[in-house]
């Protein structure tokens, strides 16, 4: 559980503390007054970005040197200082006291998840978006998916560098097979992952925007055969690209909706809704498999949703075993009807409530 937050030069926020309740915050305030940039720093404070597009420059406060983010993670009655660090020379990253080199590693401390109002991105984005969403639940399950992530990815960039350079095909055979080795591992991974999510998906879809939807993995490569054949048979088309055409970097996460492939025929409202169900889905796997709750943010959960839609998507995140943020213009019944911390947010300045 995130017991508080330390915020300092973080977007419009020069300094801000916010002692968490460890099952609801409520953040309120007008337009612009800095309510999302307090979400957007948890979630950074858990995955080392931000879930909104820019650099890493654009989240430091304007004529500042750089921000800094730290957290106290209660468990096991223990507290943990997690701290992030940004300047023009880089990151820092500090848990417990000691340096750590990645900022992968702020992951094992804060697991945060967001739902924004471009969370149906997740649903009509492009398929990088649905790989990092996999990915991030298949590190929290799966014990030696980052080594073997950050293997594959090193192995791709030198083999995309040779086929670049023109090598001779026989040229890339040690590439070759280790990167089918490593995409193996991180295809089946990912596979028993999406099987494992994909039920509690269909449920809270059918709750939520009452769609009949089926998750599938697709691999990145063609399931008739292994990636070591696939990279085999298409050494010709892969040095004409200059560019690794088969493996787990080109995998996605289909959603049949209605038994039709494709996301064309819903609505925003619905895409919303859809995506809320993978987020909702993941952080309920997740809980079953930690000691910890995650932090499920909800970043002005009434957009393009009426009362009704709203109401059920609350009622689904307050059954989700998580610590929760949520920001809005106002309290809704079902906020005030909890036990809960709350801030307002004016200008960048927070005050604390309740």
């Amino acid at each position: 559980m995130l017991k508080s937050i330390q915020i300092q030069d973080f977007r419009c926020i020069e300094s801000a503390r916010l002692e968490l309740d460890p099952q609801l915050s409520v953040i309120l305030g007008r337009n612009a007054a800095g309510k999302t940039s307090l979400l957007e720093a948890l979630f950074f404070l858990g995955r080392g970005r931000s879930f909104r597009p820019g650099t890493n420059q654009a989240l430091i406060r304007r004529g500042a040197p750089g921000f800094l983010l730290v957290g106290e993670q209660a468990a096991d009655e223990r507290l943990t200082r997690v701290g992030v660090e940004y300047t023009a020379s880089g990151f820092r990253v500090k848990i417990g006291g000691e340096e750590r080199l990645r900022l992968a590693d702020l992951a094992n401390w804060v697991p945060a998840a967001v739902i924004d109002p471009e969370v149906h991105e997740l649903v009509q984005g492009p398929p990088e978006q649905r790989r990092r969403f996999i990915d991030w639940g298949v590190f929290h399950v799966e014990q030696g998916f980052a080594d073997t992530w950050r293997r594959y990815q090193r192995l791709l960039r030198q083999r995309n560098s040779a086929l670049r350079s023109g090598v001779e095909a026989s040229a890339l055979a040690p590439w070759t097979q280790a990167l089918a080795e490593a995409g193996t591992v991180i295809g089946a991974m990912r596979d028993g992952y999406v099987r494992a999510l994909a039920p509690r998906v269909a449920e809270l879809a059918q709750t939520l925007a009452g769609l009949r939807v089926e998750l599938r993995h697709l691999q990145g490569w063609a399931k008739s055969r292994d990636l070591g054949s696939a990279l085999e048979e298409g050494v010709a088309r892969e040095l004409a690209a200059g560019v690794t055409l088969h493996g787990p970097h080109r995998g996605d996460l289909a959603l049949e909706i209605e038994q039709r492939a494709g996301r064309a025929q819903v609505s925003r409202g619905q895409q919303k809704l859809l995506a809320a169900s993978l987020v909702l889905a993941q952080l309920a796997l997740f809980a079953e498999n930690a000691d910890q709750p995650p932090l499920l943010l909800l970043d002005d959960p009434a957009a393009e949703l009426d009362d009704e839609a709203q109401a059920r998507l609350l009622a689904a995140a307050w059954a989700t075993p998580a610590q929760r943020v949520v920001t809005g213009l106002r309290a809704t019944g079902v906020t005030e009807s909890l036990p809960h911390a709350l801030f307002h947010v004016e200008q960048g300045k927070v005050t604390q409530v309740l």
